[in-house]
């Protein structure tokens, strides 16, 4: 693995490519956002159409999951989690990707798919306290009490295995590319980065379609 470069340090705190990318998503994120729902109107525009189908869609897609009102509810954070994971996955396929210093794509680091999953986790968690209050603690130990251990490193292992699936599929793919590129720099790379963005909606797909799923089961009502 390759070990991301110190660009530069804010407080101390070592600011890498991976990190710029990232802000720069977000920063991304945030204003069309803003634009979409700055002025809403009866009769939207093509901009507004089509912020508004696709949280239609992944609302649509979440509900299948959690049902109609848990959809809602956590439909922010499940969202957030979809586009941002998207973007960063499709940041991979841009030109220069990956070979210019101030431009990583964080999903292609441990370190961010990591944190990724521990949000996934603390969401889940949080999730099925809500709902269910001290009895969420009861899942632990069913179906019989000796099932204590294993529910607890089933529980643990999740975001281990949600953050390296998706490190694994992108940092797979960067090198692909990578090594394509150094072969045949026009045309090789081509097919590859048409499959990254297939690939990259579908790993950020399956990153948020397991976190709902987790989610649906902390908070399913017990049988």
């Amino acid at each position: 693995m390759e070990e991301a470069k110190v660009l530069f340090k804010i407080l101390g705190l070592e600011v890498t490519g991976h990190i710029t990318t990232m802000w720069a998503i977000m920063f991304f994120l945030f204003v069309v956002l803003v634009l979409a729902t700055r002025k809403l109107d009866k009769v939207p525009g093509r901009f507004q159409c089509l912020v508004e189908y696709t949280f239609e869609a992944l609302l649509n897609f979440f509900a299948g999951i959690l049902g109609r009102e848990r959809a809602r509810r956590y439909f922010p954070i499940l969202a957030t989690l979809f586009l941002f994971i998207l973007i960063s996955n499709w940041s991979g396929v841009l030109p220069m990707a990956g070979h210019v210093e101030g431009f990583r794509p964080p999903t292609s680091t441990l370190s961010v798919t990591a944190g990724l999953g521990i949000v996934a986790f603390i969401v889940t968690q949080i999730a099925g306290f809500r709902e269910k209050g001290v009895g969420y603690l009861k899942h632990f130990i069913q179906p019989f009490p000796v099932m204590l251990p294993l529910n607890l490193i089933e529980e643990l292992v999740r975001p281990l295995s949600l953050s390296l699936r998706l490190y694994g599929n992108i940092f797979g793919e960067e090198m692909v590319v990578a090594v394509l590129l150094s072969l045949a720099p026009y045309f090789a790379p081509i097919p590859m980065q048409l499959l990254g963005l297939l690939f990259g909606f579908i790993q950020a797909l399956v990153f948020t379609t397991l976190t709902a799923i987790y989610i649906s089961q902390a908070t399913a009502e017990a049988h």
